[in-house]
């Protein structure tokens, strides 16, 4: 359900219209010329065989390409509650996503619940996490927190295009160019025990960090063998 824009001025109103639409159709026309590509794709058949919904996780700078690609599969994912965050909201529903409003600094743990709530729901979770404003690549704990008090499986996962150019953001976002091939590599399953302790959540946050930074290694590998 989208959320109201009452609060907002005509202007902002009038910006996050255009954002939402801009963006849907950016992402569906150049995602659907996008050639991808599997590796790992029987890490993904092992949690759906276990019975188990996936907490997708990846890096923010890739979710233009992991966006498309995820589509129209009801993954819940967190945005903030910024007006940045609802033109985001806005355009992932167009998409076939479920928004949970909050964030690692705003509304964290309210968010979590939520997710937690939609997992128990039947919907897969999604988290770009070294979002919502970085460090660049640093795992921050929500994902395997979630994995916690949900008993479904961090998936670890990186999508590599070979042709992209980067914006001047924090995260220096990747924008596909049209017609490029994309490799998508997903990691093992990380599972955590509900009873996991602080110092267990830290030590399944860093074996987190450990995979994408080896699925990103191996994603830049493949693209510069090009």
């Amino acid at each position: 359900k989208r959320s109201e824009l009452s609060q907002y001025s005509f202007k902002d109103r009038m910006a996050i219209r255009f954002a939402d639409i801009a963006f849907y159709i950016l992402i569906r026309v150049i995602g659907r010329t996008i050639r991808y590509e599997t590796e790992g794709w029987e890490n993904f058949e092992a949690i759906e065989s276990a019975g188990k919904l996936p907490i997708y996780a990846f890096w923010h700078d890739r979710i233009f390409a992991s966006t498309y690609f995820f589509r129209d599969r009801g993954i819940a994912v967190i945005t903030s509650r910024s007006k940045d965050g609802e033109y985001i909201a806005r355009f992932i529903q167009r998409l076939g996503y479920g928004a949970v409003r909050g964030s690692s600094t705003r509304g964290g743990v309210g968010a979590l619940v939520e997710m937690i709530k939609a997992m128990r729901g039947g919907h897969p979770a999604g988290f770009t996490v070294d979002g919502p404003k970085g460090p660049r690549y640093e795992v921050k704990p929500g994902a395997v927190m979630l994995a916690k008090k949900s008993g479904n499986p961090v998936m670890p996962f990186i999508v590599e295009c070979r042709r992209f150019f980067s914006i001047g953001s924090w995260d220096r976002m990747q924008i596909p160019y049209p017609f490029t091939r994309a490799r998508l590599i997903i990691g093992c399953p990380i599972y955590v025990e509900p009873a996991a302790t602080d110092v267990e959540i830290e030590e399944k946050r860093i074996e987190l960090q450990l995979s994408l930074e080896s699925l990103t290694a191996a994603g830049e590998a493949w693209r510069g063998a090009s």
